[in-house]
């Protein structure tokens, strides 16, 4: 099978991208062949607002480049991961007019929240869900801190919802999660469409000794990751625990300064896959304090792959991926006393830990492996080829697109 992979790359690299690449590594190693269609956000630099917020809605150049692509590669599948904003839906028409099925990974909530995480103001929000225009969203500039933005990815949904672009233009969505899984139905998109299929981690890292002594947090160092909770946590735990921060955004420079006074805390940047993987195979224990409803949490099954137990917030996705009292702890989210009890809780001597160690190893080798990943891939591209089937035939001859991509 030949696979068209669309994404679009975000100033910072994140777990979607980590996605993108394990999935079309997975591919190539059963055979097929990943025909990679990246954009990057880095092109938006320099770019004129008005164009960009045209592109963002329609992007004509890529419209075309995609049925090209299509034809070219003898594409049999296109499976997209992100469109904003470069790519746009444009990406979805073109797989559309060419016949070929089209498949969408849900990594975040955009198609129902501007800023795609359902935080506003360090809290959770969901004004927009269920609204046609994202007016809430728009008023406190919820993306980039731009009402000017925000107006223009609520316009790009709003017009997209009317075209019904989400209702017919995709065969299959893919989620990580049965949370976010209700979330998407409760926003509107069709329920027999979405399929929960979780991340993966792979290469496996094997088992770590955990004996480091320290807990350990990896990932962006934002507001809604729950960045102010650790360091308010660890204000409390007084340096009973070591506490390391591997990562980067824009709180760093809370998390320089709360490193430079505290003793205990220790800050070491951006760091590459090989020390985050050696990070988490000694750490006692993974923080993950997200007072955003995640999606999915890449980092807490990559600590299960390493045997290491994960303390995670309650709300999102986290609540299906730790159990608690066995794989780690689940805390109230925003809540810097619960998070600290928690921790000293679970590190209290005994032989409490070890156990824990067993087990996320365990729930990694049962669910989150290439191998178990690979068959529930092929059957969802299955199942999208055979309903793109019974959809083309149920299009006129010549397949509708938005009116700005007339005689394109």
């Amino acid at each position: 099978m030949n696979v068209l992979v669309v994404h679009n790359r975000y100033r910072e690299r994140g777990g979607e991208d980590r996605v993108v690449e394990l999935e079309s590594t997975l591919l190539e190693r059963h055979g097929h062949r990943v025909v990679p269609f990246v954009m990057d956000n880095a092109a938006i630099e320099g770019m004129n607002p008005l164009v960009l917020a045209g592109r963002t809605v329609w992007n004509h150049q890529v419209y075309r480049a995609v049925r090209r692509q299509i034809a070219l590669e003898a594409i049999d599948l296109l499976h997209v991961h992100n469109t904003l904003p470069l790519a746009s839906p444009a990406v979805y028409y073109a797989a559309s007019a060419s016949g070929v099925p089209v498949v969408q990974t849900l990594h975040n909530y955009r198609l129902m929240c501007a800023n795609g995480s359902f935080v506003r103001d360090a809290k959770p929000c969901v004004s927009c869900v269920g609204t046609t225009a994202q007016m809430p969203a728009v008023v406190h500039a919820c993306y980039r801190g731009s009402r000017a933005a925000t107006g223009v990815v609520a316009a790009m949904l709003l017009l997209h919802r009317a075209a019904g672009t989400w209702q017919r233009q995709v065969d299959t969505y893919i989620v990580a999660t049965e949370f976010a899984r209700g979330m998407f139905v409760a926003g509107g998109l069709p329920a027999d469409r979405i399929v929960v299929k979780p991340h993966f981690v792979d290469p496996d890292p094997g088992v770590g000794s955990g004996r480091g002594g320290y807990a350990l947090y990896v990932g962006r160092l934002s507001t809604e990751k729950g960045i102010v909770t650790l360091l308010d946590a660890w204000a409390r735990l007084d340096r009973h625990v070591p506490l390391i921060i591997a990562g980067d955004g824009p709180l760093a420079g809370t998390v320089a300064d709360a490193a430079a006074r505290r003793q205990g805390v220790t800050w070491l940047g951006q760091q590459d896959r090989a020390s985050v993987r050696q990070l988490m195979a000694e750490a006692a224990v993974v923080i993950f304090p997200s007072i955003a409803y995640e999606t999915f949490g890449q980092v807490i099954i990559e600590a299960y792959a390493a045997g290491t137990p994960v303390i995670a917030s309650s709300g999102g996705a986290a609540a299906e991926l730790v159990e608690p009292g066995r794989t780690g702890a689940l805390v109230r989210p925003g809540d810097p006393a619960d998070l600290a009890d928690h921790i000293l809780r679970l590190l209290a001597p005994g032989d409490g830990l070890d156990s824990m160690r067993r087990a996320a190893r365990a729930v990694y080798e049962a669910r989150f492996t290439a191998r178990s990943n690979y068959p529930q891939l092929q059957a969802i591209y299955h199942n999208a080829m055979v309903r793109s089937g019974a959809r083309a035939s149920a299009l006129p001859a010549r397949p509708t697109v938005p009116a700005a991509e007339a005689g394109a």
